[in-house]
């Protein structure tokens, strides 16, 4: 028809150009009238059929309105003229007409000898205006082109970034039509044999108005082409916007669920229209579409707690927010309303989308901030509460399910991930308690996490006692204070706080130096191989008498008394510490050891005891106990070392002066009960909390380059040596520090903060030595060679 309805015309133009020729061109050459006569009606029909095609695109793509709520204006087209088509319409819609046009899903046709699936459109291309980067359309497989007999080109090396089928060489056409014809699902093909699909069904979505059924076909077939290159970005980028185009027009927003992923950067559209048309309406946010809105959101910031465990991450964001917004979160209308231009991936065509949501316009979120705001605060609060949690289940991937992990959830989520066996590890501990508290260690680490351990880790023994301390048990001693730890045969001391304790490593200085001078009493009853009757009484006092503590820290230095009487301070420990400590700090030791005795502003025959002891097992010269004491500024009398009992007449002994405390003297004891805190702490304590910060000093210092960056270059060239075993002997790992210009115990803990602050896993373990994490050798190592190559 359209074939007689051209020559019908070009008869016409040229008999009407005829009689023009007779009438009018009388003078002009005969050569001049023959092309007017027979070209200028060819022109004409030509401008004709471009006029009338014209008129067909233009009442095709009329966009009726979507339903539920949501309308998409007229397209804003890149190809308003120069449109020649090969189908026709109907009252049914877009059909192919002898093989030409769009082949629906189910049909099938034959190309090149390969037989194809539909969903594809083929025949004469549609021809492009000429801002278009292309003058044909892309997707078209034009059977008039040449094919290769074989598709040797599955790299695409002669595929263009924006592939057209009419432009591509005949063995990428042969190729891509392998790649239909073989499922479109082998991904050994280049993306853009996949991208070269795609325009076909991203134009028959949003061009040629199919039925709603079409459309979730079309919908869900890029979804599956989007699965098949889950690492490819442009794949990833493109289809997923038109992805959600489509998506969103083929939803109700009311139905819409809320999106806690956005691998791309921009706001979902079915958040942003979702968000958007409550805060059209005046309605209040839930907690899950805040959340939604800032998981989505380009400026949300996320550590490791809320990637690792989001499920109870989202919980606890969750709670904090009912607790804050017990009735939604209003948000302030902006003015601006919502408006979406979809580009397409092909660059031939553009759609524009106005939602609406209830016959109200949507609201445009992507300017508002006070929200996001409020939801990072709420999103730290939470991951500032999994951060034991989390930093668990890095250690121990498969330990979810076990005591241990569920006592160190916060205790706002012990009801949404509740366990009959929570209850029954309180009324474990509460019986031990009531037995005496003293507990083999190996029973306590066997309850906690399920499986009887190989052996003691610092951070092993770390997460028990936090686990505990979330359900109102302590455990002594506590490894971020104690001298040591228990060996694999002792045991510990269970005890109860009093209360549920989130940080157990948040105590104040004064309880430091309580602590460390208990431990250093202890120390030295001990020396003699047993405890007296009045040195435990003593030891008691002093915890009773210690000023500046409070209730719950006066209960867990007991509790640190009762381990510290059953378990011997480890002597060989003591002395290791002092040799790497140096000969010019033990002069600040014998200080803060002389302080412990002026603090009560008198000396006791049973302290110089105790004092002389420290100092012989230190190494040190008993005879300077006395000197030392009289160092203190005491009044120049003899001192009282026991009471006086009749004997051989001599010389009188002058009367003990007994005089008004000073104020002054007073400061001065209190300054050295400063330096006990620091000194011994110093000296004593186990490895700090590894969560906090990097030191000043090693912050400071010159840092290497990734993949050692945050270490000075002594640390730096000690973790080298470190990966080179699995295991450190103390003795070994003290020479290695030492030929670092180091000492083991500072270059331990500075070593593990760093690596908690990049791997969020401890280094080096101690416990009979020091245990390397393979994990971070293993990524340190390949770091390394890549900095090598």
């Amino acid at each position: 028809m359209k074939i007689l309805r051209i020559i019908f015309l070009y008869l016409v133009i040229f008999v009407a150009c005829m009689f023009v020729v007779v009438t009018v061109m009388e003078n002009w050459s005969t050569d001049e009238q023959m092309l007017f006569a027979f070209f200028t009606p060819g022109i004409l029909v030509w401008r004709l059929e471009r006029k009338r095609a014209m008129k067909l695109r233009q009442a095709y793509e009329v966009n009726s309105q979507r339903s539920y709520g949501l309308s998409i204006s007229e397209p804003v087209s890149t190809q308003p003229e120069g449109i020649r088509r090969e189908q026709q319409l109907t009252d049914k819609g877009h059909q192919r007409n002898q093989g030409q046009g769009w082949i629906p899903k189910g049909e099938s046709i034959t190309i090149a000898g390969r037989d194809i699936g539909g969903m594809l459109y083929v025949g004469t291309p549609l021809l492009l205006n000429s801002r278009g980067y292309r003058e044909k359309s892309r997707p078209y497989i034009d059977l008039a082109l040449s094919v290769a007999r074989v598709g040797a080109d599955k790299a695409g090396e002669g595929m263009p970034h924006w592939p057209g089928y009419s432009d591509i060489t005949p063995v990428c056409r042969a190729t891509y039509l392998d790649w239909l014809a073989g499922g479109r699902s082998d991904v050994s093909y280049e993306p853009g044999y996949l991208f070269l699909y795609f325009y076909g069904l991203e134009r028959r979505c949003l061009q040629d108005h199919p039925s709603d059924a079409e459309r979730q076909d079309i919908l869900d077939e890029v979804l599956r082409l989007m699965s098949l290159y889950p690492n490819d970005g442009s794949v990833q980028r493109y289809l997923g916007e038109f992805a959600q185009f489509v998506q969103v027009s083929l939803s109700n927003p009311s139905d819409q669920k809320p999106i806690f992923g956005n691998p791309g950067w921009d706001v979902p559209l079915a958040v942003m229209i979702k968000v958007g048309g409550c805060v059209g309406l005046g309605e209040p946010l839930s907690a899950d579409w805040l959340l939604s809105w800032f998981l989505c959101h380009q400026d949300r910031s996320l550590r490791t707690p809320a990637t690792r465990c989001p499920e109870e991450f989202q919980a606890l964001f969750r709670l904090g927010f009912e607790k804050r917004f017990p009735n939604g979160l209003k948000v302030t209308k902006s003015r601006k309303q919502l408006k979406v231009i979809y580009q397409a991936a092909s660059r031939e065509f553009q759609v524009e989308l106005k939602p609406m949501v209830n016959g109200q316009p949507v609201v445009d979120i992507s300017g508002l901030r006070k929200p996001i705001e409020i939801a990072q605060e709420l999103a730290d609060e939470a991951m500032n509460d999994l951060d034991k949690f989390s930093r668990y289940l890095a250690r121990n991937p498969d330990g979810r399910s076990s005591l241990e992990a569920l006592a160190l959830l916060p205790p706002d989520l012990w009801s949404l991930f509740s366990s009959e066996n929570l209850e029954q590890l309180m009324v474990w501990a509460s019986d031990r308690v009531s037995e005496g508290g003293l507990v083999p260690v190996v029973e306590v680490l066997t309850k906690l996490g399920g499986t009887r351990p190989d052996g003691i880790g610092k951070r092993q023994f770390t997460d028990a006692a936090d686990a505990l301390a979330r359900i109102g048990f302590g455990m002594a001693p506590d490894p971020r204070f104690a001298l040591r730890g228990p060996k694999f045969e002792e045991p510990v001391v269970l005890f109860k706080l009093g209360a549920a304790v989130e940080r157990l490593e948040n105590v104040t200085q004064t309880y430091r130096a309580a602590l460390m001078k208990l431990a250093l009493s202890t120390f030295v009853a001990h020396a003699d191989g047993q405890i007296s009757e009045g040195e435990r009484k003593l030891l008691k006092i002093q915890v009773e008498q210690a000023e500046g503590l409070s209730d719950a820290e006066r209960i867990r230095l007991s509790a640190n008394l009762e381990w510290l009487l059953v378990v011997p301070s480890d002597m060989a420990l003591l002395r290791r510490i002092l040799k790497e400590m140096g000969a010019d700090r033990q002069a600040d030791i014998r200080a803060a050891v002389v302080s412990i005795a002026h603090a009560d502003s008198s000396i006791h025959a049973a302290e110089v005891a105790r004092i002389e002891r420290i100092y012989k097992t230190l190494g040190l010269d008993p005879a300077m106990v006395y000197s030392d004491l009289h160092a203190g500024n005491l009044v120049d009398a003899p001192v009282r070392v026991r009471a006086a009992q009749a004997g051989q007449p001599g010389e009188v002994i002058p009367a003990e002066n007994v005089g008004r405390l000073d104020a002054a003297r007073i400061a001065a004891i209190r300054s050295d009960t400063a330096l006990v805190s620091s000194v011994l702490g110093e000296i004593f304590a186990m490895d700090q909390d590894v969560d906090q910060d990097v030191d000043a000093d090693v912050a400071e210092a010159e840092l290497l380059p990734s993949p050692l960056g945050g270490l000075d270059p002594k640390h730096a060239a000690l973790v080298r040596e470190i990966l080179d075993r699995e295991h450190w002997p103390e003795d070994a790992f003290a020479d290695l520090a030492e030929r670092h210009g180091l000492m083991p115990a500072g270059a331990m803990e500075t070593v593990n903060e760093w690596a908690f602050a990049r791997y969020d896993e401890a280094l080096l373990d101690e416990y009979d030595g020091y245990d390397v994490a393979p994990e971070i050798v293993a990524a340190l190592r390949a770091e390394l060679e890549g900095e090598l190559c």
